[in-house]
């Protein structure tokens, strides 16, 4: 990992499909705890997404005398102005929920495999008590579903499992994840979509892209042409991935450009 963090995970990814069922079970023991600690550690990096807010008084924040004026008036004389009565201005994290989708419709090995692993513990460590993970070919499996708690480890390693094939129904997949986050009370509703939004299966992609509260594309370098292109046509915010251990400083930079 101090060597190579990418070469490794993409290593450690690809002896989670080992034939020897030893090897297998150690492979996805390790790789589950690298995973979540790479994420982990990227986000506690990571300012959190939050808005400027009025709130009753506090140790942080500035003090908002336009919403503290009637703490100063209406005596006539002099007075203890007691905390209460104050109002502060101060940062609140705004709630979010997450809905990621993983395109398994081409290469499942090292790298891509890594960098899909490591999207679902990045989710799972800024969201973990809202967030849904799908994979997608030619059908959606849900790997977590919104409202149904699930261990993050074993939300990576049901990502680990995947191996590429078939074709890619990128409208089915936007479908579920609208399904998914409709069953979330958050104010925010983000769909994360890892993929070259290469579809080819019937379905109208752009309707169903329109149809979600806010859309994030993260393409793969070298081959983000078409995803760059739906994500002009539909107003999705996109970002391109080169190596697996860029994937939390991706989706926090994408969360966070509102």
């Amino acid at each position: 990992m101090a060597d190579d963090a990418d070469e490794t995970l993409a290593l450690v990814a690809d002896l989670t499909a080992a034939t020897d069922p030893k090897l297998r079970a150690l492979a996805k023991q390790l790789a589950g705890r690298l995973m979540l600690d790479v994420a982990a550690r990227a986000t506690r990096k990571t300012p959190g997404i939050g808005r400027l807010v009025t709130d009753k008084y506090r140790d942080s924040g500035d003090i908002d005398i336009e919403a503290s004026i009637e703490a100063f008036e209406g005596t006539g004389r002099l007075r203890r102005v007691k905390p209460e009565e104050l109002r502060v201005r101060t940062w609140a994290k705004r709630d979010t929920a997450l809905c990621l989708l993983v395109d398994r419709s081409g290469s499942m090995g090292g790298k891509p495999l890594a960098t899909s692993a490591l999207a679902a513990a990045a989710v799972a460590s800024r969201e973990p008590n809202d967030y849904s993970v799908l994979a997608f070919g030619r059908d959606v499996v849900v790997a977590k579903s919104q409202d149904a708690p699930r261990a993050s480890g074993d939300v990576v390693n049901a990502v680990l499992t995947l191996r590429g094939f078939g074709t890619t129904n990128v409208a089915a997949a936007l479908q579920t994840a609208q399904d998914q986050l409709h069953r979330s009370r958050a104010s925010r509703k983000v769909t994360v979509l890892l993929s070259d939004c290469r579809a080819n299966e019937p379905g109208d992609v752009e309707a169903m892209a329109l149809g979600l509260d806010e859309l994030c594309i993260i393409a793969p370098a070298g081959d983000d042409e078409e995803a760059r292109a739906f994500a002009d046509r539909v107003g999705a915010r996109l970002a391109v991935v080169n190596e697996p251990t860029e994937i939390p400083a991706l989706l926090a930079q994408l969360l966070e450009t509102t």
